[in-house]
């Protein structure tokens, strides 16, 4: 039998005593000085711990999941969602006004109308370009925000700003906030799962789903865009069932002593919990993320019998399913820059529109016919617009706007067939009803029944929080 054991040393013996001396020594010198109060700050006598197990928020909530559509590149506000006839009529004529280039060397200042016709869908009469024809078909179900603002032009910065509530790396995500605040329904599978892009991974890479300064235990799960979905799931065929059991057990028990003998430790803490919940993984994940059981009906509305929106359509399928599961947050991913049409958009943005719309559009069908949309919140759109003007007059895209541009949100509270905001009459900049990335982390907040203001995790240089000191203001008028 192994016996487990702390063995002493010599110096662990000094840096203990050193220790204990120290302490006895500030305490006296405390007294002599008075710095105890009558009323002392009783000290936290339970150690802190972290996990994902469900929890009640503070006030009433409208949303209890979240699936949130990363357009990594910008799509064109002003192609897809924001019709212009101004810059329509004046299409080839110069821009006179201030604009910031990302690319200079490309830059042009002939405006660009969109070649694209827009027309008026659902019984809100929601004006929507001809390359969305799935969305067009929930246009009722869709809360459109023409004036998202996070005013840094490039993609980075505007990631950082949407996802993780400021330009700085190093920030815990959104998906990390909510599970931190609220854990998952679900001890069968990852509280927050990740569904990435066979093209790549955004700009950033896994920093679009790092848990930052929170504990560990609150960052992002990534599944593959192909089998094996979650790498390192199953065990090799010689320590199936028993033996693999019994050795889960024995290092359960040799992490739990190890964690009881060093407090505080939240990746120590988060690793033991990632081998507790891969173990009930192996065969859970298999099944939520196994669609062969879906009717062809389903199949079909989310494009999976199509080439264009196949892939894209299995990842929206997959994310309705864990959500129906208990799962809280999941992000699905396009590729590194699919969005970025610095040229070439006549033909790019159309592929890309083809490849997302219909499957985005079914997402939202299929949780409204199941009745999970009240309860759920989806978010599409990238951290950035385009600009109305030419970029590259040899094959034409348009750069970088932060200063305006949309994305559309349903379900989880929301006012739907609603639009919300506007930019200029060349959809350069938001100028009515302008929603700052932290304003938009407020307003979902508060849907999931939290205040932006109290959700915060206590560090040592000070509390963080999503919002961080920035001004926020709940979007009431998007709420339904």
């Amino acid at each position: 039998m192994f016996h487990r054991s702390l063995q002493s040393s010599r110096r662990h013996f000094l840096a203990q005593q050193g220790l204990g001396i120290g302490s006895l020594a500030l305490a006296w010198l405390m007294q002599r000085d008075n710095a105890f109060a009558a009323d002392p700050r009783k000290p936290t006598l339970e150690r802190v711990t972290f996990d994902v197990k469900p929890k009640q928020p503070p006030a009433p909530a409208h949303a209890k999941a979240m699936i949130n559509l990363f357009m990594q590149g910008g799509p064109s506000h002003i192609d897809l969602f924001d019709p212009k006839p101004e810059l329509t009529k004046r299409s080839g004529k110069s821009f006179t006004g201030d604009i910031q280039f990302d690319n200079a060397g490309e830059a042009s200042s002939k405006l660009f109308g969109s070649p694209w016709k827009f027309a008026k869908h659902g019984e809100c009469g929601m004006e929507l370009s001809e390359l969305l024809p799935g969305l067009a078909g929930v246009a009722d179900d869709i809360c459109l925000v023409r004036s998202m603002q996070t005013g840094v032009n490039n993609h980075g910065q505007s990631i950082n700003a949407l996802n993780t509530g400021r330009i700085l790396e190093g920030r815990p995500a959104l998906g990390s906030w909510l599970t931190y605040a609220l854990g998952s329904e679900s001890d069968q599978l990852p509280a927050y799962c990740v569904l990435t892009d066979p093209g790549g991974v955004p700009v950033l890479g896994v920093d679009n789903w790092s848990s930052g300064w929170l504990p560990a235990v609150y960052q992002g799960t990534v599944i593959r865009p192909r089998e094996p979905r979650v790498l390192n799931l199953d065990p090799p065929d010689r320590v199936k069932g028993k033996p693999q059991e019994r050795y889960l057990k024995y290092l359960g028990e040799i992490n739990r002593e190890h964690l009881a003998t060093h407090p505080g430790e939240h990746d120590l803490a988060a690793r033991i919990n990632s081998y507790e919940l891969a173990a009930r993984m192996q065969t859970s994940t298999r099944e939520a993320l196994d669609i062969s059981g879906e009717s062809q009906a389903t199949l079909k509305m989310y494009g999976i019998d199509r080439p264009e929106s196949r892939e894209f359509g299995i990842r929206c399928l997959m994310a309705r399913r864990l959500v129906e599961r208990g799962v809280r947050f999941v992000q699905i991913c396009t590729g590194n820059q699919s969005w970025d049409h610095h040229g070439g958009i006549a033909t790019a943005l159309p592929a890309m529109c083809k490849r997302v719309d219909l499957p985005s559009a079914a997402l939202v069908r299929d949780l409204k016919q199941r009745g999970l949309l009240d309860t759920t919140l989806v978010a599409w759109g990238g951290e950035m617009g385009r600009l109305p003007v030419i970029q590259n007059e040899k094959n034409i895209g348009r750069d970088h706007n932060t200063y305006g541009f949309t994305s559309w949100f349903a379900g989880g509270g929301l006012r739907g067939g609603y639009v919300h905001g506007a930019t200029d009459e060349l959809g350069h900049k938001a100028v009515e009803k302008i929603v700052m990335h932290s304003d938009y982390h407020a307003t979902l907040l508060h849907l999931f029944g939290l205040d932006h203001k109290s959700l915060v995790f206590k560090r040592a240089n000070g509390d963080g929080s999503l919002i961080d000191g920035q001004r926020a203001k709940i979007v009431h008028e998007l709420i339904a």
